[in-house]
């Protein structure tokens, strides 16, 4: 099928449009945009420049893609925000660029849920298949995994680490790394364990799953001194894969890991 644009869609001579592209009505198409095939850009929604857009996402009313940062060191340099495949970015939502100081791109992965009224600022590294709920907000330089989830009205303060398959829940703030595989909840987010219903529904072993119960409980409940209770996981865990990464994840932060709430 031929590209459809709506009489009344405004796109930018330079726009590179794919195969099966739709632009529905008013929405803006601004240039240095690359628009993949089957691409789907609703009713007034905006596509700013130097983003690149892979195949068959779904850009839906209102939202803004691709706006310049909320960085008061950015001062209009060109960045950009690449874009993978088979994404949904829902109603009035924003995704802004890279800044100079962040390395100039702002990445979001494949197969990723952004509802409505959702935040992804500058600089921020998104992979694949994770949920970000209504109003979901990261802040610069955030880095999400894979299969994560951020609940609704939840906040990532800047330059935090969201690991794989790790759980936000609704109206949480994190201020620190969320290690993969966790479930962090509260005002000020705190680890409760592992995310359980999430690992189970990915198909994770029974194996898997009592080796990160049984590292959770020695990192963050044991009390040990932190070297003490990491070789001890990878002693007694290290042939699970996801314990593994785990301990990866928890001796590569820098800004600290989430803990649970003193008993």
């Amino acid at each position: 099928m031929p590209v459809s644009i709506h009489p009344t869609a405004i796109v930018h001579p330079s726009a590179a449009l794919g195969e099966n592209v739709t632009i529905g009505p008013y929405a803006i198409i601004e240039e240095h945009v690359a628009i993949g095939d089957g691409c789907i850009i609703d009713a007034a929604a905006q596509i700013k420049r130097f983003t690149t857009m892979g195949a068959n996402n779904h850009v839906h009313s209102m939202a803004c893609v691709g706006g310049e940062p909320q960085d008061l060191k950015f001062h209009g340099e060109e960045s950009h925000l690449l874009i993978g495949d088979n994404n949904r970015i829902r109603e009035f939502s924003t995704i802004h660029r890279g800044t100079e100081g962040g390395g100039g791109v702002t990445r979001i992965g494949s197969g990723n849920l952004i509802m409505a009224y959702a935040h992804i600022a500058h600089d921020c590294q998104v992979g694949d298949h994770n949920v970000f709920s209504n109003a979901a907000t990261l802040a610069g330089h955030v880095i999400v995994g894979n299969h994560a989830v951020m609940g609704g009205l939840s906040a990532a303060h800047q330059f935090v680490r969201i690991g794989d398959f790790a759980f936000v829940g609704g109206k949480t703030g994190v201020a620190q790394d969320v290690p993969p595989y966790m479930l962090a909840v509260g005002e000020r987010a705190s680890l409760h364990g592992i995310n359980l219903i999430g690992l189970r529904r990915h198909g994770f072993t029974a194996e898997e799953i009592s080796g990160l119960k049984a590292a959770y409980r020695i990192l963050w409940r044991s009390h040990k001194e932190r070297n003490e209770a990491l070789q001890q996981v990878e002693t007694e865990f290290g042939h699970i894969a996801p314990v593994m990464e785990l301990l990866r994840f928890v001796r590569e932060s820098t800004r600290g890991t989430i803990t649970p709430e003193r008993l």
